[in-house]
């Protein structure tokens, strides 16, 4: 069984507020909570519409609230789960995402952006907002080729960002997304399921080591909905996920309400965990 090495990473707990469903009173409101609660990082999604019923609700876009959760937030780190890349000019996505880093340094100095990023796939949101849809891999191929020019943009913005933003990649493909995971990224989120999980950390350290690449600085993710939060959590599940590498767990939180109280025992998980 393929166990990534992470001995050494804390687990860290995030939650994903789906822009959908609610006021932007309503979301703003969960940052803040998710925030004094002890959440390690927040997200949000990259779409235009709804993805649950009612599919025709209201919905916030994501690089604008973003923008806002910088200033409204004092230490949380955040981001998008995930930026869709065929949405924006990569140098733009690049100048959008320094410039947030700039907004949240806040007191510190240090920004808080985590640039998740991924070759998207809703295709109501390409059709609805004029974008070519594609297909698979020519999506994934644009996003191997947006990738490098954001990391060059980077370096040439004036100022640069606060620090090296992390990037976190998205999916798990076999031939092509892990193997940009193994190019670029410092965080891989994957919605795999769990009996797959070790099969897909064994493609990425292939992947690791035919691109020169430490498979240990990647910090490993994953997301699970709260109608399957409980049971990972109660039977096991998550210490499971723990022993084969995983160190940033992420549940789906959606509006109106953003009910956080079952963020709570993960927090008390990870304190004890981490021997806080």
């Amino acid at each position: 069984m393929a166990v990534h090495p992470a001995s050494h990473r804390p687990v860290r707990i995030g939650v994903q507020l789906a822009p959908q469903h609610a006021t932007y009173a309503q979301l703003r409101d969960a940052v803040l909570r998710a925030e004094d609660l002890g959440v390690d990082v927040v997200f949000t999604w990259d779409h235009f519409f709804p993805l649950t019923e009612p599919l025709d609700g209201p919905h916030f876009e994501a690089w604008t609230v973003l923008g806002a959760w910088a200033e409204q937030t004092e230490r949380i780190e955040f981001g998008p789960l995930v930026n869709c890349s065929s949405y924006r000019n990569p140098d733009l996505q690049a100048d959008m995402a320094r410039t947030v880093d700039h907004i949240s340094a806040r007191s510190s100095g240090v920004g808080r952006l985590v640039f998740g990023t991924g070759s998207g796939w809703a295709e109501r949101d390409y059709d609805g907002y004029g974008y070519p849809f594609g297909t698979v891999g020519s999506r994934l191929d644009a996003l191997a080729e947006d990738l490098p020019r954001i990391r060059r943009r980077w370096e040439a913005l004036n100022p640069a960002p606060t620090r090296r933003i992390p990037i976190l990649i998205g999916g798990q493909g076999e031939r092509k997304t892990l193997r940009l995971v193994a190019q670029h990224a410092d965080i891989w989120h994957t919605f795999t399921r769990f009996d797959d999980l070790p099969r897909k950390i064994g493609v990425l350290h292939a992947w690791c080591a035919r691109e020169g690449r430490d498979a240990a600085e990647i910090e490993l993710s994953t997301g699970f909905s709260i109608r399957g939060f409980g049971p990972l959590l109660d039977g096991g599940g998550v210490e499971a996920l723990h022993e084969l590498g995983f160190r940033l767990l992420v549940p789906t939180v959606d509006g109106p309400d953003y009910d956080l109280a079952v963020v709570e025992p993960l927090l008390e998980w990870r304190d004890r965990v981490n021997g806080v």
